[in-house]
């Protein structure tokens, strides 16, 4: 069976998703393909913390209702030297803040969008192939329990993630990667307690860091540095608390609420970027093309930043007949990428304690938290890349 459309999305994520819906708003139509159901790519609980740049995007684009009434609009953010304070204005340094609103929130709220506004999402099609990808007419080759079928396309968009078949299905020899391995790891938990702060936390401490977050009224995120290799079997919930507490206790009196533990993680912390975002007609977006360390927030921010970019330059086009601004994709994406990049890498270096350091180190490391905790411009600079810079036009 031959199937027809304008621009073939592989992957359901934030990425592909909001892709079809800046394309619909453009006239140009999408067919979305997702190896997993809906039910996972709804349930999935990832980042959480939009910069303004994003929740701007999500208003522009009508998907912002069910954010300003649950989302939790943050101001200002904590950093924390072994129990001792300081707050990042970040309202006051910028004129902008960040809004805490799990990634499956948006995924729920963006299906919802394509389905009522008659978007073509195939959930579990089963095993994707794409060819073609250096013509004028790409084919992408879907093997669904139905049966196989062929999708013919002017584009394909590959945003399903670091393991997915889009860049995969590049020849050997394109494209060159950058990578960083961090010798550490986050061992996450989501707990049934109310938050007992109102902004983030982040704590350099000399037990590793820990970090203090929140995804509802009721829901708390929280995180304590580990090793990659982390047994989540030794560590009873009894034990989780514990190290919480001696981490994240602050010498105000604040601590964290416990509750009831509903899902234990271990992440694992790298940096990866890819050049080129291109491959003839084969557009890489969000995870598929970088990955964060997730000390910045920014993996998601950029996932949003990618298909807004590739959006324009296919609405002009498909417009105007120009494919200059296709061909700028990947160069006008990758100054961002490595903006964010420099800024994860700075912070996850910032607040973590690295087993190789020496004590020479230890002791610059601390003097340069207390700088950006003291000084105006220090904290302004991490305060504009945190709250997300500018889109380029």
């Amino acid at each position: 069976m031959r199937v027809e459309t304008q621009v073939c999305v592989v992957g359901a994520g934030p990425a592909g998703l909001m892709l079809s819906h800046l394309l619909a708003l453009h006239g140009i139509h999408s067919i979305v393909l997702e190896a997993r159901s809906r039910q996972y790519c709804e349930e999935r609980v990832r980042a959480g913390v939009l910069e303004q740049t994003s929740v701007a995007m999500l208003e522009q684009s009508g998907l912002a209702a069910r954010l300003h009434r649950e989302g939790m609009r943050h101001e200002g953010l904590d950093l924390g030297l072994n129990g001792r304070l300081h707050r990042i204005a970040l309202q006051e340094l910028t004129g902008k803040g960040v809004t805490v609103y799990g990634q499956q929130e948006v995924v729920k709220d963006l299906i919802a969008r394509r389905l009522a506004d008659g978007g073509d999402l195939r959930f579990e099609c089963g095993e994707v192939s794409l060819h073609q990808l250096d013509s004028a007419h790409p084919l992408v080759r879907v093997a669904a329990a139905g049966g196989e079928y062929e999708i013919h396309c002017d584009y394909v968009a590959g945003c399903d993630g670091f393991h997915g078949v889009a860049r995969s299905s590049i020849p050997q020899g394109v494209l060159q990667c950058y990578e960083r391995t961090y010798p550490f790891a986050w061992l996450g938990i989501l707990a049934e307690a109310a938050p007992s702060r109102q902004e983030l936390v982040y704590m350099q401490h000399d037990r590793g860091f820990a970090l203090y977050s929140m995804r509802s009224p009721s829901v708390t995120r929280l995180y304590l540095q580990c090793a990659p290799d982390e047994d989540l079997t030794e560590w009873s919930d009894d034990r989780i608390w514990s190290e919480l507490h001696a981490r994240l206790d602050s010498h105000d009196g604040w601590k964290p609420n416990e509750g009831h533990i509903l899902q234990k993680s271990v992440t694992g912390m790298r940096s990866f970027v890819v050049e080129p975002l291109q491959y003839g007609r084969l557009f890489l977006a969000g995870d598929a093309a970088h990955i964060v360390p997730p000390t910045g927030a920014k993996g998601m921010n950029l996932a949003f930043a990618d298909v807004y970019y590739l959006a324009e330059a296919m609405q002009e086009y498909y417009r105007r007949d120009s494919s200059e601004r296709l061909q700028q994709y990947s160069a006008t994406c990758l100054r961002r990428i490595w903006r964010a990049q420099r800024f994860s890498w700075w912070m996850t270096s910032l607040l973590h304690r690295f087993a190789s350091d020496s004590p020479f180190d230890r002791k610059r490391q601390m003097a340069e938290l207390d700088y950006v905790m003291n000084s105006r411009a220090a904290a302004t600079a991490l305060a504009e890349n945190y709250v997300g810079l500018p889109l380029e036009a």
